[in-house]
């Protein structure tokens, strides 16, 4: 239809993803059916139609491979959590409903109108050239394809669209939303902290075994199931320690690749040109490449001069005040006939009449540098590297198939594979996510889900030979399976008497904390209060966020107003709000209050006009969908 993308690839494949993947990418995680029975099941419904359970757990197979190839390294579950579940479902929702209503309405765009859209959209612009279709196949699309899921999200977009173009609110109703956001109140404040109670409380036995038999409490000190495994790990890079490389092989090595020690050589030129574009006449180009060749014989009979014929003649805005000169410049950066003929050239000559797409130049060579060979000795040990890394990876090359075999078909023991290739078998304790600081193997995602597979756990036997890493592969076998436990009390004694201290002493800070305020709202004196500070959401001071919402949503109609507020890291606030003071001026300019309340506003009014057509196509998700996305959360 038309050419995309000759450049700017990142735009496109922003595009893909802020446009298309939305809307269209919509499909889930392997083997996610386990939450439900058959793939046909419905999770969600619109219009009567329904989204079955296959259509969701395509959803999520696509975004977590979109995940993978963003971050190659990292492991795909931590994309598989319930929030992740539930936002691609209802992204599949949000389509359907809006794709309901382009069918009832009619909606179209032609091809001319998303040609037209295509070529004047400044965000488009720059999609054009061969490239598309290369760029386009990495996301598993053709031109058409693009265009047809272009098509039928633009004819999305025009539901919502117009309603967040009808929000108009003006810079009035801006400042009074913003002079309530900002609004300051200057109050004093008395903290309850836990820790000043915690000297006074030493506990018994007797409230050791109370606190420990809640399984809220016990719960909170559960041991994560774990493995104890052996493991062996056949790597390219170990490998480079028993290899040996030869000093001949060094010096042939040299030899052979003297061009890759040897400098880039930059080339310095200054050149005249006149210029002859394509849509010159043949005559006219005539006329230029006359006045070309009598600039060179000008040129030749007087180099020296080449600098000032070039200023006076030269149709090159870039150089011709420079006296032509191009500065240092290497292979690739010219065009090729002008490159031809620089290279062609030595120091101080001038070459003949060069003809390229911009017109006629007259060239000379100025100056040039690079092109020097490395000597042997200062490169001597980078090519031993090199060596001893390129034999290492044959050797590697040549074991990793007969690695996998061995552990394989000697799946009771790893000694067989430790004592053929001469590894080291490790032990560690594992879980089945890997530890923060884990690293190597350990840090493994694939090998730790190898480890705490069912037929690995039961049997003990070697797992098969897995890639860890850039040419590294590792084995493991379960040694000791320890199942998920609530430990006795004797074992984290220590723990939970620590506990029940912080338990207690949190208890006992917001006990008098809220005799306190009681105290206060009776008209009690101020004693312990600290100074006035002054507060808002721009400029939170010492208060912590959860005392800032609180002393904002107080109702300060009458002053002084009191608040209490659990911080919820053990300390209790007792707050009296003395002065509500306006807004500060300077926070916000009144034009930009006027964009962003106008853009809160738009998503709001395109927010409860979709609730609006949610109701109306009677769009729902299945409670069970929900409450197996919830009992799919992992734990650790």
């Amino acid at each position: 239809m038309f050419d995309f993308v000759r450049k700017h690839t990142r735009l496109l494949q922003f595009l893909l993803l802020i446009v298309i993947l939305p809307s269209f990418v919509l499909v889930g995680v392997e083997g996610y059916s386990r939450f439900m029975e058959g793939g046909n099941t419905a999770v969600a419904s619109v219009d009567g139609h329904k989204i079955t359970q296959s259509e969701w757990d395509a959803a999520l197979r696509q975004q977590v491979e979109r995940m993978r190839q963003q971050a190659p390294t990292m492991d795909p579950k931590v994309f598989d959590s319930p929030e992740v579940r539930k936002d691609v479902l209802e992204n599949l929702l949000r389509e359907r409903v809006l794709a309901a209503v382009v069918t009832d309405e009619h909606r179209n765009i032609t091809d001319a109108q998303l040609e037209e859209i295509v070529r004047t959209d400044p965000q488009l612009a720059p999609l054009r050239g061969p490239e598309a279709k290369q760029i386009l196949a990495q996301q598993g699309l053709t031109v058409d394809g693009f265009l047809q899921r272009l098509r039928q999200e633009l004819q999305m977009n025009g539901v919502l669209g117009p309603i967040a173009q009808s929000a108009l609110p003006t810079q009035a109703s801006a400042g009074l939303a913003f002079d309530a956001l900002l609004q300051q109140r200057e109050l004093r404040f008395q903290n309850f902290a836990a820790k000043d109670f915690a000297a006074t409380l030493v506990p018994k036995d007797a409230d050791l075994e109370a606190y420990y038999k809640d399984p809220k409490v016990s719960a909170r000190f559960q041991l994560p199931e774990s493995a104890d495994i052996e493991y062996v790990v056949l790597d390219a890079a170990a490998l480079q320690g028993g290899v040996t490389v030869s000093a001949d092989d060094v010096q042939k090595f040299y030899e052979q690749n003297k061009a890759r020690f040897t400098s880039d050589e930059e080339r310095r030129a200054s050149h005249i040109l006149i210029k002859a574009g394509a849509d010159m006449s043949a005559a006219d180009k005539a006329k230029a490449k006359a006045k070309a060749e009598a600039l060179l014989a000008e040129a030749r009979k007087n180099p020296a001069g080449f600098a000032e014929l070039a200023k006076k003649n030269s149709e090159d805005p870039g150089s011709a005040a420079n006296g032509g000169d191009l500065d240092f410049f290497g292979k690739g950066a010219m065009v090729k006939p002008f490159e031809d003929a620089v290279y062609a050239l030595k120091k101080g000559e001038i070459s003949n009449v060069v003809q390229s797409d911009f017109g006629y130049h007259v060239i000379m060579l100025t100056d040039l540098r690079g092109g020097q060979v490395r000597p042997f000795e200062t490169v001597k040990g980078e090519i031993e590297s090199e060596l001893r890394k390129q034999l290492a990876q044959k050797r590697y090359t040549e074991m990793a198939e007969d690695f996998g075999n061995t552990v394989y078909e000697q799946s009771d023991s790893l000694k067989p594979a430790a004592d053929k290739f001469k590894l080291t078998i490790q032990k560690a304790t594992v879980r089945r996510k890997a530890a923060p600081d884990a690293t190597g193997p350990l840090a493994s995602a694939k090998l730790l889900e190898a480890v705490f597979d069912a037929d690995s756990l039961k049997n003990k036997r070697n797992t098969s030979a897995i890639e860890a890493g850039g040419n590294q592969l590792v084995s493991a076998r379960v040694v000791a399976y320890n199942a998920a436990r609530v430990p006795a009390l004797a074992e984290v004694k220590a723990a939970v008497a620590a506990a029940w201290v912080q338990d207690q002493s949190a208890a006992a800070a917001k006990k008098a904390g809220e005799a306190r305020l009681a105290e206060l709202q009776k008209g009690g004196d101020a004693k312990g209060l600290g100074e006035p500070v002054t507060v808002s959401r721009a400029k939170p001071g010492v208060l912590p966020q959860k005392a800032l919402d609180q002393v904002l949503r107080t109702d300060a109609s009458k002053l002084p107003a009191y608040a209490g507020v659990d911080v919820g890291d053990g300390s209790y606030l007792v707050v009296k709000i003395e002065k509500v003071l306006p807004r500060d001026p300077a926070l916000i300019d009144p034009k930009r209050a006027a964009e962003q309340y106008a853009r809160a506003w738009s998503a709001a009014e395109m927010a409860g006009y979709y609730n609006v057509l949610k109701s109306e196509y009677k769009a729902t998700i299945k409670p069970s969908a929900l409450a197996a996305t919830a009992a799919s959360a992992p734990t650790n």
